[in-house]
């Protein structure tokens, strides 16, 4: 015997515990799924969606998230914690998107020029800093923002294999403390 539940309307309609084929026992309209070995088992009234053959899950109530939708939500988390800063030598360094542009230029002025010597702007205020100071920025924040997206990668890994929580999308992810190799001369 197997237990099938029937869905419809996006929930869990009903059960039914039947041997043999259930597609022929019904209306062809009808759309049963197979619940063995389904954890946790769903209850009358739960969201049901199909993703690539699989169907999901969840409680009345909860939303029911796709992979890809987990794989955006994840996306925009790393994006969020990208550019939230890294601290270099007791100055707070920005990591937005333009902030990285404005540091890789520079960066590779620094390394045209080792005499090379610049006003930076920090996340409070200007320093005059050399081409050291501004290559160790550069390592700093590629540092912090790789590490982002190895989170994002571990992450994307964990949904692909089902092992994904929720939880999981507040963790793991870099802090703002510099690496120690970052260090200004």
């Amino acid at each position: 015997m197997s237990l099938y539940g029937r869905i419809y309307g996006g929930k869990v309609f009903e059960f039914a515990e039947v041997d043999g084929d259930i597609s022929t026992m019904y209306h062809p309209s009808f759309v049963w799924v197979c619940l063995d070995g389904v954890e946790p088992a769903p209850s009358v009234g739960w969201g049901a969606v199909e993703v690539d053959g699989h169907w999901l899950f969840s409680p009345s109530g909860s939303p029911v998230i796709s992979p890809e939708q987990q794989a955006e939500l994840v996306a925009a988390e790393r994006f969020t914690r990208e550019a939230t800063g890294v601290t270099v030598n007791g100055l707070a360094i920005e990591t937005t998107r333009d902030s990285q542009a404005l540091i890789a230029s520079t960066g590779l002025a620094a390394i045209y020029d080792p005499d090379y010597r610049c006003n930076f702007k920090t996340a409070t205020g200007f320093v005059e800093i050399g081409a050291e100071q501004i290559a160790a920025i550069a390592k700093a924040v590629r540092a912090h923002v790789q590490a982002c997206f190895d989170r994002e990668l571990v992450l994307l890994r964990a949904i692909e294999t089902g092992e994904f929580t929720d939880e999981m999308l507040l963790e793991g992810w870099p802090n703002s403390a510099p690496p120690e190799s970052a260090e200004l001369q």
